[in-house]
């Protein structure tokens, strides 16, 4: 099952496929080479391979070689008899994004209470700063004010214990009931939940636009498919995993989700089928 490398500092040449929405990052190299191992079990391919699910992107061999160097060097990937394999944050990142296309939640119904962390007092340098945002954002927390992260306090206490424990040891953990404002207000106040919304029903209709090529064989749309995938899920890892008493009506998300269930059996099964040729 491919994953999607939803964030890119750098690493090659950049690619977008057509009929991308103007919001959307351009694919590097170094994306290409990671979405298609992450989506591997085992999360190992020979660099021949690699090279050549970057020409669906337009990508030159040169590149993609460039890319498998740079990645080795930062950690990202070990490389042995010319094949590469994830390694480091990486494959943090895989449990990040299965964890997005779940959307699970604490079984039992929402009690109400809502988590607090509140940054310690002392001075931080700054990539401790960076590493707390991260964490924060990782477990769909949002940001009051400076130094004090919410949200209600309906996910799995357990999930994603790398960033929890960035978030224990930068911040003192608290639970509590807002009193004002009242928590749907307080819920919209946070997070732009209409503009995901529209996000979700404008991605919604062009994995419709796509799902039947992909289905059919063609192989023109795994490029642009890619990149819609990407988009996809960098939604999911959006959404605030809200109680549904918190969310406006009709939320999206689990159609979403569906509906990206069936536009990536397709494109996996697609996808198999022309890397077999490529072998």
């Amino acid at each position: 099952m491919i994953q999607f490398s939803n964030t890119d500092p750098g690493g090659g040449g950049a690619a977008t496929g057509p009929g991308a929405a103007a919001d959307e990052r351009p694919l590097t190299a170094r994306s290409v080479v990671a979405s298609t191992l992450l989506g591997t079990v085992p999360p190992r391919l020979p660099g021949r391979l690699l090279v050549r699910a970057g020409t669906l992107f337009g990508l030159a061999e040169g590149t993609v070689r460039t890319a498998l160097s740079r990645m080795v060097a930062a950690g990202e990937l070990t490389a042995s008899d010319g094949t590469y394999a994830l390694a480091g944050p990486l494959l943090d990142r895989q449990s990040r994004q299965e964890e997005s296309r779940r959307a699970a939640v604490a079984p039992g119904p929402w009690g109400g209470a809502w988590t607090l962390a509140v940054v310690h007092g002392e001075p931080r340098p700054a990539p401790q700063r960076v590493e707390l945002r991260a964490a924060a954002t990782a477990l769909r927390l949002a940001e009051l004010r400076e130094g004090v992260w919410l949200r209600p306090d309906n996910l799995d206490p357990g999930r994603l214990p790398a960033s929890a424990a960035v978030l224990d040891a930068q911040c003192a953990r608290l639970t509590g009931r807002p009193d004002h404002p009242e928590p749907a207000a307080l819920a919209a106040r946070l997070w732009d939940l209409g503009g995901w919304a529209d996000r979700a029903a404008a991605l919604r209709t062009r994995m419709a636009s796509v799902v039947d090529a992909l289905e059919a064989g063609d192989t023109d749309a795994l490029g642009p498919g890619f990149v819609l995938a990407a988009s996809v899920l960098r939604l999911t890892q959006a959404d605030p995993l809200l109680p549904d008493e918190l969310l406006p009506a009709a939320w999206p998300g689990p159609a979403l989700r569906e509906d990206y269930a069936r536009y990536e059996a397709a494109y996996q099964s697609l996808l198999r089928r022309w890397f077999r040729a490529q072998r």
